[in-house]
């Protein structure tokens, strides 16, 4: 996709789904009041949500509302033709028994296989709109206190990765995660505020024309694998105007994980993240680490990190992932106080249990890094692999100013003419088997 077709895309996004959903008449309102949801912030008020949510299906669609008021609640699954609208002043809040967020098919890290549904679920919806100004909170922090995670050794990459040390025919759970939005067509995200997610934000996978607009998405930082936003093998999505403080990646860009996504086989790709904020996470906007189906065309532009933001421009990915990660831009990008610029690793997180190597490497290539500036801990680490080197960079118009500098690792083709760099530790850059 080039540009100015990335370019034009959320328009046309946009403008399919008003013209989809408003057909020039206001839509009918359903609050959830109405149904029997009680604000008394000790109600668990699911089947009060989930039975309006039904009404307003079989009576031909419409708006759900959550009014003012705090309402607890297990995981509500939105139908064809239904909209979420939560309005200001207004809660949806998650329980914490597990028991309330039932099993669904769905892809846990990069694999396919049932797990525990989101808070907020969206399955083959086409024309969906969630929104408002209320917030939906995933009660993160009571959901560790519930159950704390297992201490980062005996796990994977998040508290719920580690397999079960017998097999068991009963399928994992975990914490849910905040929305998830899967298999869907022409969706609208907008002016919420979602706040500490027990695992995973607004989640989005094998879906397209996604829009997600207004958003201020916050979590603690004692909450593990918190991320932001997950775009999963998804296409045509646009990301504007979102401030995220997180405690993982603002944003990450996935596409499946090792054998599983490598037999899926479906990339993540025409992507545009703009206008946007990254305070504390551990990443900025992240290509991977489940990289295995591909990740291509991607454009992140006009935003700007700190907070001690771990990496804004940020590649991850492990050798037995596979997958082509390429024509990726970052462009006009204010940095300031974090803790690195750039990381590209290739063996990123290489703890036991280790996958053997994919028969083809992963590989990252063509990556543009245009008119980024500021001032950061370290500039960062270009790592790829002896097999495998990361190719094609090109910087332009990019200053950096920082404490420590620039190692580039099993690199070919680095453009760095447009990279000027002002570093008070050692030496600016430090080439090892770089051509």
């Amino acid at each position: 996709m080039t540009r100015r077709a990335i370019s034009f895309l959320p328009v046309i996004v946009l403008a399919v789904f008003v013209a989809a959903q408003t057909g020039g008449k206001a839509p009918k309102r359903y609050l959830i009041t109405d149904f029997g949801a009680i604000a008394d912030a000790a109600t668990v008020n699911t089947k009060a949500i989930q039975a309006t949510i039904d009404k307003c299906a079989a009576s031909g669609g419409g708006v759900v509302v959550v009014p003012k008021g705090v309402y607890p609640s297990g995981a509500i699954f939105l139908k064809q033709g239904v909209n979420l609208a939560v309005e200001k002043d207004g809660m949806l809040k998650a329980t914490t028994n597990i028991d309330d967020y039932p099993i669904i098919n769905t892809r846990w890290e990069g694999v396919e296989e049932p797990w525990t549904s989101a808070f907020v679920n969206a399955e083959g919806l086409t024309d969906l709109e969630i929104s408002g100004e209320g917030t939906i909170d995933g009660s993160g922090e009571e959901w560790l206190r519930n159950s704390p995670p297992r201490p980062a050794a005996a796990r994977g990459s998040t508290p719920e990765a580690a397999p079960p040390a017998q097999p068991s025919p009963q399928p994992r759970r975990g914490r849910p995660r905040l929305i998830g939005i899967q298999n869907s067509k022409r969706v609208h995200v907008a002016g919420l505020n979602l706040h500490n997610q027990a695992v995973w934000c607004l989640f989005v996978l094998y879906s397209e024309d996604v829009l997600a607009e207004n958003l201020k998405i916050t979590a603690e930082h004692n909450i593990p694998s918190s991320d932001g936003i997950d775009i999963d093998s998804s296409r045509r999505v646009r990301i504007n105007n979102v401030y995220i403080d997180v405690n993982d990646d603002c944003i990450s860009i996935k596409s499946g994980k090792d054998a599983d996504g490598l037999r899926v086989n479906r990339p993540a790709e025409d992507i545009v993240i703009e206008n946007s904020h990254f305070a504390y996470g551990h990443g900025g906007v992240a290509m991977g680490s489940e990289t295995s189906g591909g990740i291509r065309n991607v454009e992140v532009r006009n935003c700007v990190a700190d907070s001690g933001n771990w990496a804004p421009i940020r590649f991850k990915t492990q050798p037995s992932r596979g997958g082509v990660v390429e024509n990726i831009t970052y462009r006009d990008i204010t940095l300031h106080g974090t803790r690195q610029a750039f990381e590209f690793n290739l063996e990123w997180r290489m703890v036991p249990p280790i996958a053997p190597p994919a028969k083809v490497l992963p590989v990252v290539r063509n990556v543009k890094i245009i008119n980024v500036s500021g001032d950061v801990d370290s500039v960062g680490v270009i790592h790829g692999l002896a097999d495998s080197p990361i190719r094609d960079i090109h910087f332009e118009n990019c200053r950096v100013t920082a404490q420590k500098g620039f190692r580039l690792e099993h690199a070919r083709n680095v453009e760095l003419a447009g990279l000027k760099l002002e570093v008070k530790d050692g030496e600016p850059i430090t080439r090892v088997d770089v051509q």
